[in-house]
């Protein structure tokens, strides 16, 4: 459920605080976007397990390769859309992957494309990261 600026408004009235609904929507703007990127960090059911994919498409007439992280819930952690499929491409996907987050998965499982192997092995550095092959 949620709420608007004038029902939090509402809320806080009947418990005897007042605080104007435009109050809230400076809060918002002022510390909308620590919050958020607080909470980019800590989300939720993110597992010990990867997957890794990518695809081809057309944009713009010219061949592009986007690639995708997901974890065991189903949650997309990173998507990148590059122009290139070689070792260096992936490592750099591997490398924003990796920026943000605290742990190393247990498991990455990815298909039997060579690129992301070189990349796992150069930005994970551990071989207790088991890799799967579908």
């Amino acid at each position: 459920m949620s709420l608007s600026f004038r029902d939090l408004e509402l809320l806080l009235d009947e418990r005897g605080i007042v605080v104007s609904y435009e109050s809230f929507r400076r809060w918002c703007l002022k510390f909308g976007c620590h919050f958020a990127g607080r909470t980019r960090q800590w989300r939720p059911g993110s597992g010990d397990k990867r997957c890794l994919d990518e695809v081809f498409i057309r944009i713009q007439g010219k061949l592009r390769y986007p690639r995708r992280a997901v974890v065991q819930n189903g949650i997309v952690l990173h998507i990148l859309v590059q122009s290139r499929r070689d070792g260096s491409a992936a490592k750099r996907f591997f490398e924003r992957l990796l920026k943000d987050r605290l742990y190393t998965p247990r498991v990455v499982v990815t298909d039997k494309l060579k690129s992301h192997g070189v990349a796992k092995r150069e930005c994970y550095l551990t071989s207790s990261i088991k890799e799967a092959v579908i």
